[in-house]
């Protein structure tokens, strides 16, 4: 084989490589690729996110989850529009977040992303009325025009969905701590957007109200369709869920993807698959207790069979290998 066969042949997966780069996930809702973001404190620059590739699909319902630090609210944060990244790209709906103007930032937190927040006070101004506080969005963006039946209408049915209608008149606080989480969906909801993200949202609930939450975020994707992303340290929410996204030190590091399973006697049962990520420049991250079990390090020894991939500490326990 010559250098110049060598070399060709080092460009045909070169290309193909790009090829298959820019076809990932081209038809995903979200879309992030070696997404970095960077603050600097006193001098001192920390990485929150370290090159984290994310894809959703529409009409999605998903949880992230992960330490404290782990870049979980760093990255909702860049997908509402309310901070941007240092470094890659991240797209919702088609929209590029890097490059908007503060023009078009402000339509795309009013149309296209809902949010709601952990702490009820953020959500919800307190000298409004339920119903007024859903129809707020709606004014705020143009479509508080629409006829006065018509914003009526959408109030009524998105409190009636989430199970708030007995809140209409009331203020948040006259209202539960789940009531005003629901009123916040609801307002999240308003201007029906494509995407819905929640940081901790059932984070200052009890189980039960918490339960009563993820209920109706449950009802807004199966019956408005709406793609939602959770973050949540909950981790009965996080079971609830079909796809589970695990953020480690700044990056996507393992995904559980959940299916029910009918057996012979008709029983439903459902069935959990842990994956490590594979991210668009071929790194994974093994979890911590694998490593830790089998005191892998610095480095690893890899080794390339048919159908798997072969992972030793160092060279110790690898075949043909001998300490």
């Amino acid at each position: 084989m010559t250098a110049d066969t060598t070399l060709a042949q080092l460009e045909q997966r070169t290309a193909a490589s790009r090829i298959d780069r820019a076809s990932l996930g081209h038809e995903a809702l979200i879309k992030c690729d070696r997404l970095v973001r960077i603050f600097k404190t006193e001098g001192v620059e920390v990485q929150a996110l370290q090159g984290l590739d994310l894809l959703v699909e529409h009409g999605e319902l998903m949880a992230l989850v992960g330490a404290s630090g782990s870049g979980k609210s760093t990255l909702m944060n860049i997908l509402a529009g309310l901070d941007l990244p240092s470094a890659g790209s991240a797209q919702v709906g088609g929209h590029d977040l890097l490059a908007m103007d503060k023009r078009a930032r402000l339509r795309y937190r009013r149309e296209v992303v809902g949010f709601v927040w952990q702490q009820t006070a953020r959500n919800l101004l307190p000298y409004l009325t339920a119903a007024q506080n859903v129809a707020l969005p709606m004014q705020l963006s143009g479509s508080g025009r629409k006829r006065k039946a018509e914003r009526a209408k959408r109030i009524h049915d998105l409190l009636t969905l989430l199970g708030v209608a007995d809140c209409r008149e009331l203020r948040p606080h006259q209202m539960s701590g789940g009531q005003q989480q629901r009123t916040a969906i609801a307002v999240a909801l308003a201007n029906s957007p494509t995407v819905l993200l929640a940081d901790e949202p059932t984070g200052e609930l009890d189980a039960t109200t918490g339960a009563e939450v993820f209920s109706a975020f449950r009802r807004a994707n199966e019956e408005l369709g709406t793609t939602i992303v959770i973050v949540t340290h909950d981790q009965a929410v996080a079971n609830e869920v079909r796809r589970t996204v695990a953020i480690r030190d700044g990056r996507t590091s393992s995904e559980v993807l959940r299916r029910t399973e009918i057996d012979a006697e008709g029983q439903e049962s459902v069935v959990a698959r842990e994956y490590a990520m594979l991210d668009s420049a071929g790194r994974f991250q093994l979890p911590a207790e694998y490593a830790a079990a089998l005191g892998m390090k610095r480095r690893v020894m890899l080794e390339l069979a048919n159908d798997h991939i072969g992972v030793w500490p160092d060279n110790e326990g690898a075949p043909g290998h001998s300490k």
